[in-house]
């Protein structure tokens, strides 16, 4: 793996675990939903124009229109929509770790549908990894965390997972920005009828303005460019592997930007997470 590739994996890591501190602070002054579709119709637009740009397509085959379909409501609906809804009373850090742990349903949908080989490393960094979170959880609840949100953020993560694993039939075909942008306005469409329900109600300020203008444009339509470059350059197997830091960044930007605090066994469980998930990423590595 190159210098510039190292970079960009860093880069990418340190934008999508910005996302739960900007998010946590809209749900605050914004309602859930209606801040979702706008913003997915505005990056969606946006990527699209990049991908013209770029020269690539506007037009998708059925298959890649049958799965972007399925991927923007499961991502960006569900699973993004879900985690906005559940920020109002979970704090960022706790959604950035259950959303960290991505890699290991993956991991563990390949084992368990696919019957995909996992040696005995990546076998015990999913174990490892779900016994981290199991750590956090346990911790939280008996701090009184929001069962229902907490939930909320189960279920989004899990329909991730879901769409990451549809995914690989979506970029088949090409026009990898083309089939970004339209799962965005796919998910804002989605989002537009729940949407409908909730109350009007912005807290408007500068720096409402500034952390929706930021997750729309860097965690939104810039980590994703940069997340597929380097899929191009080092191939998705090895991409991946940087999703280990999403724990660490995630929590450490909380901290620092909300000042969301942190105990012993939080940290412990970050540690477990974050060497599990590279653990099992090492292992499908190795076997390229």
């Amino acid at each position: 793996m190159d210098v510039r590739a190292i970079f960009m994996g860093l880069a990418f890591a340190l934008m999508w675990s910005s996302a739960f501190s900007s998010a946590r602070y809209i749900v605050q002054h914004a309602p859930p939903l209606t801040v979702s579709s706008i913003r997915f119709l505005i990056a969606g637009i946006l990527t699209l124009g990049v991908a013209y740009a770029m020269g690539q397509s506007l037009r998708l085959t059925r298959a890649q229109w049958r799965l972007t379909i399925l991927f923007g409501i499961c991502q960006n609906a569900l699973y993004l929509g879900l985690n906005f809804i559940a920020m109002q009373t979970v704090e960022a850090s706790l959604a950035a770790i259950i959303a960290s742990s991505l890699p290991l349903w993956v991991a563990l949908a390949g084992w368990a549908i696919w019957q995909e080989k996992l040696p005995p490393l990546g076998i015990a960094g999913l174990v490892g990894g779900f016994a981290g979170v199991a750590l956090i959880m346990g911790t939280r609840l008996g701090a009184g965390v929001d069962l229902f949100g907490i939930a909320l953020c189960g279920i989004g993560v899990l329909a991730l997972t879901f769409a990451t694993l549809a995914v690989r039939g979506a970029s088949s075909g090409g026009n990898l920005l083309t089939v970004v942008g339209m799962q965005m306005l796919v998910g804002s469409a989605a989002l537009a009828i729940p949407a409908m329900r909730e109350t009007w109600d912005f807290n408007w300020s500068p720096t409402l303005v500034l952390a929706i203008l930021y997750t729309i444009i860097v965690p939104g339509v810039i980590a994703t460019i940069v997340w597929f470059w380097l899929v191009n350059r080092i191939g998705a197997v090895r991409a991946a592997t940087f999703h280990f830091l999403n724990p660490f960044f995630g929590v450490a930007f909380a901290a620092v930007l909300l000042g969301e605090t942190l105990g012993l066994y939080d940290i412990i469980g970050v540690f477990v997470i974050t060497v599990s998930i590279l653990a099992v990423q090492w292992t499908k590595a190795a076997r390229l």
